[in-house]
């Protein structure tokens, strides 16, 4: 019997050990894959940047060693990453054209989009060409696509041109069926998002701005297709009417939506020939990870730092893994941050970087304060994504100067408080009961054995109404309105930033850059670089990360994948709890496709 526990703990530590050294040599080359590809790469004479539009654009990506190791995918596609790209490519001599291959790619925004394609436009200018290829073209990937040079397309292949819906979900009946109810206080006609939880259907107010902002975006789609392809509005909107999605390719040549058909083999034969290279020749590729690691001009001047805020806006650690991704804008570190920027001498002026419906009202007022003391030492500019309503705009008001892209969903100046009954389910589905001993009148508000009473929910709403008198007081003094002319514009109503800008909400409509140029004109700088911030989590930082509890696992991801639009709204109800329950933000989920 010694003999077999002898052989048995000698296998258990052979086991252990083995599984140490496999261990070891998967971080040693991991490690050594990361120091591989943040090597800087040279750039071969007639180059070609590949820009593959595959997964999910992101405001900013960062490298998933955990998916790494796993055999995934390292990230998304990161806003920031194909940006700098194309602005790298525009400017080496030795790339001279960008190639668009068009795949299975998810925008978070048409704002972003409408920033990629800016730089795309941007680049030919430069009198480089463009060239796109897909299969089969999404909306989004053939709005970027339609800025090339020539768009070709599988033989078979589909172009999908059908306009922009919302379409919003309403849980009030789901939760109804096990008994729990939402009670609400809130302030503005146009304050939509509580609809998903207390409606069944869009109201009047919300019809009409969703209406208005989805007809903008379309708006801003058809004049830059229509400019691009020289092929008259009417016609798109009429090739939009006409189910162009099951058009043969030979009809999308008539209707000049693309330029011409081939297989992947021969688009190769057509970048040559762009290239003025022999058939047997190979192409010199660089991927949108290849242009990351392209060595940059030596900084010079003095420093912009560019705060990167994305995600919804939470009050703290307890509200960590809210979004399941930890996307969110936590207030204690994003506070911290500001801070630490306010206090280097060595940064010259801030650009904010907002791609937020907003969250926590608490949180917000937070970073507000934290803007307002960053200000008074330099200047701070604020540059809109795709979204920065609500507690987004609340961070972004008290700025110095306000950029916005025209299709940036913003304003939302509005407040509501949400408060869940489950009363109904514990008494009606689970025969749980209660009873009640108190000291004083209110000794049990807030109990879940009952809904609000009439009398408290007049202090709720009292309550959510001293909250928006003081959102809308950060705004008309941020912005230098009177408290009536931000009435006018409040309400919870959401504006696209090109009817913000007529309203006063922001400066100016552009892309980053232009805040950029913005900031650095307000500090007076002649000569300056940016540096971004806050700086990625590198491997033993997401290591440590990914052992706490209350951050987005594994299981998190999966599902995102599986249930696609329908993940938010399960979100939402998993965690509802632990939302705050005085929130300033957009719908939920806006789902605009």
């Amino acid at each position: 019997m010694k003999e077999f526990f002898k052989m048995v703990f000698a296998t258990i530590v052979g086991i252990f050990l083995f599984s140490l050294i496999l261990g070891l040599f998967a971080v040693m080359s991991l490690v050594g894959m990361v120091a591989s590809g943040s090597s800087v790469k040279s750039v071969d004479d007639n180059s070609v940047m590949v820009l593959k539009l595959n997964g999910d654009l992101e405001e900013r990506s960062q490298d998933n060693y955990e998916n790494l190791l796993l055999g995934g995918s390292t990230s998304g596609i990161g806003l920031d990453d194909v940006l700098a790209a194309i602005k790298k490519a525009k400017e080496n001599e030795d790339i001279k054209g960008i190639y668009i291959e068009a795949g299975m790619f998810s925008s978070d925004s048409y704002a972003s989009l409408q920033a990629i394609r800016r730089a795309l436009s941007d680049f030919k200018k430069s009198g480089k060409w463009v060239v796109s290829y897909a299969d089969t073209y999404s909306q989004g990937t053939y709005y970027l696509a339609s800025v090339a040079n020539k768009i070709y397309i599988n033989p078979e292949g589909m172009v999908d041109w059908h306009g922009i819906a919302s379409t919003p979900i309403f849980l009030k009946d789901a939760l109804a069926k096990f008994g729990v109810k939402i009670q609400l206080a809130k302030v503005g006609a146009y304050k939509s998002a509580p609809e998903m939880f207390t409606a069944d259907h869009m109201s009047d107010a919300n019809r009409e701005q969703v209406t208005a902002y989805i007809n903008g975006i379309w708006e801003n789609i058809l004049k830059e297709v229509s400019a691009s392809r020289n092929i008259p509005v009417d016609s798109l909107n009429k090739y939009a009417d006409e189910m162009t999605p099951l058009a043969t390719t030979e009809q999308l040549m008539a209707m000049k939506l693309v330029d011409g058909v081939c297989y992947t083999d021969e688009v190769k034969g057509i970048v040559k020939k762009l290239l003025k290279i022999d058939d047997d020749d190979d192409i010199n590729q660089l991927s949108l990870a290849d242009m990351g690691s392209v060595k940059e001009p030596e900084s010079e001047g003095d420093q912009i730092a560019v705060y990167y805020a994305f995600g919804d806006i939470v009050d703290g650690n307890n509200s960590s893994g809210l979004s399941g991704d930890g996307a969110v804008i936590d207030a204690q570190v994003v506070c911290k941050d500001l801070e630490k920027l306010t206090n280097d001498d060595d940064v010259k002026a801030v650009v904010l970087r907002v791609n937020s419906g907003g969250g926590s009202a608490y949180a917000s007022e937070q970073i507000w304060h934290q803007m307002e003391l960053l200000k008074k030492k330099k200047p701070v500019v604020v540059s809109m994504g795709g979204m920065a309503a609500s507690g987004g705009y609340y961070i972004s008001c008290n700025s110095n100067w306000i950029v916005a892209e025209p299709t940036t969903l913003t304003g939302s100046i509005g407040i509501f408080g949400m408060f869940p009954d489950a009363s109904g389910l514990l008494k009606d589905k689970l025969g749980v009961k209660f009873d009640e001993v108190k000291t004083n009148k209110n000794s049990a508000f807030g109990t879940m054995s009952r809904p609000f009473n009439e009398e408290e929910m007049s202090y709720l709403n009292t309550y959510i109404e001293r909250g928006y008198k003081l959102f809308r007081k950060r705004v008309a003094d941020g912005r230098k309105l009177s408290v009536d002319a931000v009435e006018a514009v409040a309400q919870g109503h959401v504006w696209l930033g090109q009817d913000a800008l007529k309203h006063k909400l922001v400066d100016q409509l552009g892309s980053l850059d232009d805040a950029v140029a913005k900031a650095a004109k307000l500090a007076k700088l002649d000569k300056y670089h940016t540096e971004p911030y806050p700086a990625m989590p590198d491997f033993f930082e997401q290591l440590m990360s990914s052992m706490d509890e209350n951050t987005g696992s594994y299981l998190d991801k999966t599902m995102r994948a599986a249930l696609g639009e329908y993940y938010e709204p399960f979100l939402l109800l998993r965690n509802i709890n632990r939302h705050s329950a005085i929130q300033a933000r957009i719908p939920y989920q806006p789902n605009i496709h």
